[in-house]
């Protein structure tokens, strides 16, 4: 699975919960281990454990996982001859411990986790060592116990301990008067006296340490110095004795590695099991349905993350329709809804519960690929468009039936209309492969090309007009509306800035429809005129009938030439023929005319000058015609709305626009328009 896709679903996140749930350092690691699985029988086989991991606790148990402290860093010293000390082999005791109790507790709940149950079989309590252990150990230290020849020593120690107990009690009383005070201490392991330094003649000794200040000895009297010798030697034979029992013990341990090191794998196995059990019983998981289809069929899903408050989602794709076109308003969740099906999908794959109600169906995706965010990055030289295309890039890489692509606000980061086909090009393909696409868009032309491809379906997350607030349901078969202007109103902007955009985005509204009315009545007009002038040539070839019949062959008769003669004028043509000094026709700018020597409509840029030469744009072409060669088509009252209608938009190009508004905003150095000479 892609790394990147993994983290932008959030998988790391689980996989960081699942950690932080199990107890040893063992579990730890398989849980950190943890990624999707494409064999089904090993994803069953895993998520049979999870669910029976959730009843085991469901039922109120308390499992005996155990944290294996030291464990590992005994194992790995494990038959390489080193000796262990006590508090490394009651460690070992302890855990041998946990692992025959884990093994009495399995077995007593087969009937509820039954998968499970039986991996306790392979436990080895190693019964003869962790007896020996805990006969020879006992509060990090070996008892007396632990071998006869120990035991001989060390009850001739408590022996001579005693007897210089009782020495030193004795001196303690005898040199009173001479002492600093009246304890008995310890220097080098040995007992003795405080005494002040001018009566240090006073006790007879040796002088083993004296105070920082020097003003007190501390002697070792006299009469306990033969038996402080014997303790000595007493203790010497102890710690030989000790190291003897200690190599035994270490030696025994040794025999039992096999059974040691299975033993360590089991328990973490068990640790890591519980921690997914316990992660599904965080989220209220279900055990989901596997099929061999690529298909996602989700029943009241949750994204885990977001807690049992969170909104359900009914999802499908694979099984009626390949691509799910998501839409709606901004904040409403069509992103959420994107990243719980992938994120459920990589779930279940790692054989974890997912917060679905039963009856949910998942396929087996050999890639999901997520494009979620807008992936910028400083680092790579990435830009939001550019970081999009290196996703679809390594879509297309992929691409198949088995495969899962969740698309992110499509035809975002680049110009609309070029990142809109950019993105139907890229569905046609994928609907090709036979991928299973989710995305979110808020473009009109998207949610279209999903109304009327087969194997496509529009999706909407739902809003409520009343409250102004996204429902966060998603409802499958209907393309919903971004209602921006609405959640701006939420958020809290000022109202004198949602007015003004209201009222910019209906002049837009109004301008592109006169638009659309005058492109098609041009149009039409063209047609009709074109159409008139085809069937006047035709109708000028004629064959001429005298009284004995049709004997000379067919003649052209001339007619006016229809370029040199305009076509009449209405009702007032004929008083202006009539009229001595003709009157000069009255164009203004706006107004669509019939161009007679270009057979063809324009629209009139610059009204007549003073010897009657009018401009005219034509395909955008300003060109210069009189204004004879000109007739009035539609007048300019009749294209466009309203008095203020704003006729750069006809005549200037959208650049040009943006460099005016830009100027009469504020001075920008070098920004110049440059137009053609007329």
């Amino acid at each position: 699975m892609n790394e990147s896709t993994l983290r932008k679903l959030e998988y790391d996140k689980i996989k960081k919960m699942t950690v932080e749930l199990t107890v040893s350092d063992a579990g730890k690691r398989l849980a950190e281990g943890m990624k999707p699985s494409l064999s089904k029988a090993q994803i069953e086989a895993w998520q049979t454990e999870t669910f029976e991991a959730s009843e085991l606790l469901g039922s109120g148990a308390s499992i005996p996982l155990s944290a294996m402290e030291g464990i590992e860093a005994f194992l790995v010293l494990l038959g390489k001859g080193r000796s262990y000390n006590e508090g490394e082999l009651e460690a070992l005791a302890v855990w041998l411990a946990s692992v025959a109790q884990m093994k009495r507790y399995m077995r007593g709940k087969m009937h509820i986790a039954p998968t499970i149950a039986s991996y306790a079989e392979s436990l080895d309590d190693c019964k003869t060592l962790r007896e020996e252990l805990g006969r020879c150990i006992r509060y990090g230290r070996l008892t007396d116990e632990a071998s006869p020849d120990l035991g001989y020593v060390r009850r001739h120690i408590y022996s001579t301990e005693d007897k210089i107990s009782r020495k030193m009690d004795h001196s303690l009383s005898k040199y009173r008067s001479s002492l600093q005070e009246s304890i008995v201490s310890k220097r080098r392991d040995r007992f003795v006296l405080a005494v002040k330094r001018e009566l240090r003649k006073q006790v007879p000794g040796t002088v083993l340490d004296e105070s920082s200040s020097g003003q007190t000895l501390f002697i070792e009297p006299a009469d306990v110095s033969e038996l402080q010798q014997e303790l000595a030697e007493w203790r010497a034979a102890e710690e030989r004795e000790r190291m003897v029992v200690l190599a035994q013990l270490s030696q025994l341990a040794e025999g039992y590695a096999h059974a040691l090191e299975t033993d360590a794998q089991a328990m973490a196995t068990f640790d890591f099991i519980m921690a997914r059990g316990k992660l599904a019983r965080n989220y209220e998981g279900q055990r989901v349905t596997l099929s061999e289809q690529p298909v996602i069929w989700l029943k009241s899903a949750r994204h885990p993350l977001l807690g049992a408050g969170s909104m359900p989602l009914d999802a499908e794709l694979g099984m009626r329709w390949k691509q799910l076109i998501i839409t709606g308003p901004n904040t409403g969740g069509k992103t959420v809804s994107l990243k719980t099906m992938g994120l459920l999908v990589l779930m279940a794959q790692s054989g974890l519960l997912i917060p679905a109600e039963e009856g949910s169906v998942l396929g087996i995706f050999r890639h999901v690929i997520a494009d979620v965010g807008d992936g910028q990055s400083l680092e790579q030289s990435l830009s939001t468009f550019s970081s999009h295309i290196a996703v679809l890039k390594e879509m297309f890489d992929v691409a198949d039936a088995r495969s899962l692509l969740l698309l992110d606000e499509m035809a975002a980061g680049t110009d609309p209309s070029e990142g809109i086909a950019l993105s139907i090009a890229v569905l046609e393909m994928l609907l090709e492969r036979g991928s299973l696409v989710g995305a979110t868009t808020h473009f009109n032309e998207i949610k279209s090309f999903a109304a009327r491809t087969p194997g496509c379906q529009n999706g909407r997350m739902a809003f409520d007009p009343a409250t102004l607030k996204p429902l966060y349901r998603l409802e499958i078969g209907e393309a919903g509306d971004s209602h921006a202007f609405a959640i701006a109103r939420r958020f809290g902007l000022p109202e004198t800035v949602m007015l003004r955009a209201e009222r910019l985005l209906t002049g837009k509204k109004e301008q592109m429809s006169s638009a659309k009315v005058m492109d098609e009545g041009i149009n039409q007009r063209s047609a009709d005129i074109e159409a008139d002038m085809n069937e006047q040539k035709t109708a000028a070839w004629i064959r001429p009938h005298d009284a004995t019949g049709p004997s000379e062959a067919a003649r052209p008769v001339t007619i006016p030439s229809l370029a040199r003669q305009p076509l009449p004028l209405g009702a007032d043509a004929q008083s202006e023929a009539s009229a001595s000094k003709p009157k000069r026709r009255v164009f203004q700018k706006g107004d669509s005319v019939w161009i007679y020597p270009l057979k063809r409509a324009g629209v009139v840029y610059q009204p007549a000058d003073e010897r009657g030469n009018v401009i005219v744009q034509v395909k955008g072409e300003k060109l210069s015609f009189n204004h004879k060669r000109l007739k009035m088509y539609i007048a300019k009252e009749k294209l466009y709305p309203g008095e203020i209608y704003d006729l750069d938009i006809v005549f200037e190009s959208k650049e040009h626009r943006k460099m005016r508004h830009e100027m009469s905003r504020k001075h920008v150095e070098g920004l110049e328009i440059v137009l053609p000479p007329e």
